[in-house]
């Protein structure tokens, strides 16, 4: 069923696409750091870069899991459910492109896959669940989540001043394609000046600085403010809650109240457990007044 649109609190989900040395890990321990507002909030980095990020602990503190090959997503995942599970609020994935081309990752599970029975394209369909799992872990995750990605190196020759300059250029992520568009926000680093532009950006704080500008704690606050300007999700929950027990109540027969629940299931899932749990308990409770017979719960 349709309901009025409304733009809930959320977690962040930031990816930092640049090449070797454009500052990505640098940027996102100062990003994390402003999204740390509140006492008790903890930051956690899965590094893969041989603990680069330690070289910036000075910055805020942190704690870090050092990940070694295989980089098979499961693994990534593992840690991923870690950070949850340990009470940390904000996750670095330092990087997400190891997932992807380095030892254990997507493509040499790819190949692998790929045998004389096998051919390329039945074994896209084997390890692509594998890469769908890993990034609905970090979709559906509680946490403030920032994913660095290296990018393909490109390079321009641009004239300065009457002398000749060699830029380095950041191209595609180093990911499966499209891989940026799962994420709220996309800075791209630039190499020489560690300075970032949003190439995408659901908030809108970015869309219209027409310059450059250094990525640092205050990006971290200003994406905190407007994930935080929505909908409380409790409230939301709640006040939906209410609004489901009302339109039961209205039910007069057994039919009817599967037909609704059928059609509502959908908005349903997204509540929150214990108020999932009380529309249930409403329905077996609304149930049984109309003397429905037994094994007439909604999921039936």
């Amino acid at each position: 069923m349709f309901r009025k649109a409304e733009r809930k609190q959320s977690k962040l989900r930031l990816a930092l696409c640049g090449t070797a040395g454009s500052g990505k890990s640098y940027s996102a321990i100062l990003i994390a750091k402003g999204l740390c507002s509140r006492d008790g909030d903890k930051i956690a980095i899965i590094d893969t870069e041989n603990g680069s990020s330690e070289l910036y602990s000075d910055l805020v503190d942190f704690d870090v899991a050092q990940l070694k090959p295989p980089y098979t997503p499961q693994r990534y995942i593992d840690l991923i459910n870690g950070a949850e599970k340990a009470g940390y609020s904000t996750l670095i994935i330092d990087s997400l492109s190891h997932a992807w081309q380095r030892a254990g990752g997507i493509l040499e599970m790819h190949d692998k896959a790929t045998t004389g029975k096998t051919n390329s394209f039945a074994a896209w369909g084997v390890v692509t669940p594998l890469h769908n799992a890993l990034v609905e872990a970090i979709l559906n995750s509680p946490l403030h989540i920032i994913a660095t990605m290296r990018t393909k190196t490109g390079y321009e020759i641009v004239s300065q001043n009457g002398r000749t300059k060699v830029n380095k250029l950041g191209l595609a992520p180093v990911q499966r394609e499209n891989m940026e568009y799962e994420f709220t926000v996309v800075l791209d680093l630039i190499s020489n000046s560690h300075t970032a532009n949003a190439s995408k950006d659901r908030t809108g704080l970015f869309a219209n600085q027409k310059q450059q500008f250094q990525p640092n704690e205050n990006t971290g606050k200003k994406l905190l403010q407007w994930l935080e300007s929505g909908v409380d999700n409790k409230e939301y929950s709640s006040k939906q809650m209410e609004v489901f027990k009302k339109q039961l109540q209205k039910s007069n027969s057994i039919q009817s109240m599967k037909d609704w629940w059928h059609q509502n299931q959908s908005t349903i899932d997204q509540l929150l457990p214990e108020h999932i749990q009380e529309v249930k308990s409403f329905w077996i409770s609304k149930k049984e007044t109309l003397s429905d017979p037994i094994n007439n719960h909604p999921s039936h």
